[in-house]
C-alpha cells in the first residue's frame, strides 16, 4: 500500500467525516463557547487536509497557507477566551 492510496482511502474520508460532525456541532451548539471551538476545529481539520493536499502535490507553497491559518485560529481562541474572561468578571 502506497503513501498515496492510505491518504485516499483512509486519511481523507476520516477528515471529511470529522467535518461534518464537527460542522454539526457547530450549528447545534447550544452555548457560543462550543461554536467557537468548533470552529477551530473545523480550521485545525482544514489544516491537516492542507498539509495531505501539499504531500500529494509536492507544492511546499501551501505549507505556508496553514500555518497563517493556525495562527489566525490560534489567535481567535485566544481573543475568544479573554472576552469570556472579562465577561465572566463583571
Amino acid at each position: 500500500m502506497t503513501l498515496e492510496t492510505y491518504f485516499d482511502y483512509f486519511i481523507l474520508p476520516i477528515l471529511t467525516i470529522s467535518v461534518i460532525l464537527v460542522f454539526i456541532r457547530l450549528i447545534k451548539g447550544p452555548k457560543v463557547v462550543d461554536r467557537v471551538i468548533a470552529l477551530d476545529l473545523i480550521i485545525t481539520i482544514g489544516i491537516g487536509i492542507i498539509t495531505i493536499f501539499t504531500i500529494r502535490s509536492n507544492q511546499k507553497v501551501l505549507l505556508d497557507v496553514a500555518i497563517m491559518l493556525a495562527l489566525i485560529a490560534f489567535l481567535g481562541t485566544v481573543a475568544f477566551s479573554f472576552y469570556i474572561e472579562k465577561r465572566e468578571d463583571d
